[in-house]
């Protein structure tokens, strides 16, 4: 099945589910190609996940409530800064351990949306398991001109303060891990 075919039958089944469309999907006329066999409109609709996505919004209200719960667990992380933009800080939940190793999570957001404190659900798990958790923000694309480079180095630089300052919150520099979702993980 093509990409485009499933994309059609997944917003397909999300209108019918919502009630907006009839069991009989009417064929859309295909535009100029803009990219590989892509449309602008299967182009777009590649990168809005609300299309391929219907339960989105719902995913993303279910961690922000539990990274609350956790923070009511937990404590609130410890918050520094490793750029001078309003958007370069990071997130640490410090494992009881000394010299613990130290994941960093890259949360994703379609590179648009999202940020740190949405993903302290995650905290729990490492912490158990020993570890500290870094979770650093970032700017979206809308706020840096739309260059994914500008996230790229953000990361970069977050990623270089977590190794240089390890041992202020008890981390291992030579035990550093990264891991992300979605836009977070490209």
């Amino acid at each position: 099945m093509s990409d485009a075919t499933r994309r059609t039958l997944l917003a397909g089944a999300a209108a019918m589910a919502a009630g907006t469309a009839s069991a009989e999907p009417t064929a859309r006329v295909k535009g100029p190609l803009v990219w590989m066999n892509m449309d602008q409109k299967e182009l777009d609709d590649a990168y809005d996940q609300a299309v391929y996505a219907p339960n989105r919004d719902i995913v993303l209200k279910r961690c922000v409530r539990n990274s609350e719960l956790a923070r009511q667990r937990l404590g609130a992380p410890k918050r520094f800064t490793y750029g001078p933009t309003k958007f370069e800080g990071l997130d640490v939940f410090t494992a009881k351990t000394p010299n613990a190793p130290i994941m960093i999570y890259v949360h994703g957001g379609s590179w648009r949306v999202g940020t740190a404190s949405q993903y302290h659900y995650l905290a729990e798990a490492f912490l158990t398991a020993g570890a500290n958790i870094v979770i650093p923000d970032f700017a979206n694309v809308g706020d840096v001109g739309g260059s994914l480079l500008a996230m790229a180095d953000q990361i970069r630089r977050s990623v270089a303060w977590v190794h240089k300052n390890a041992k202020e919150f008890g981390g291992d520099p030579e035990r550093i891990y990264v891991s992300g979702q979605s836009s977070g993980g490209h």
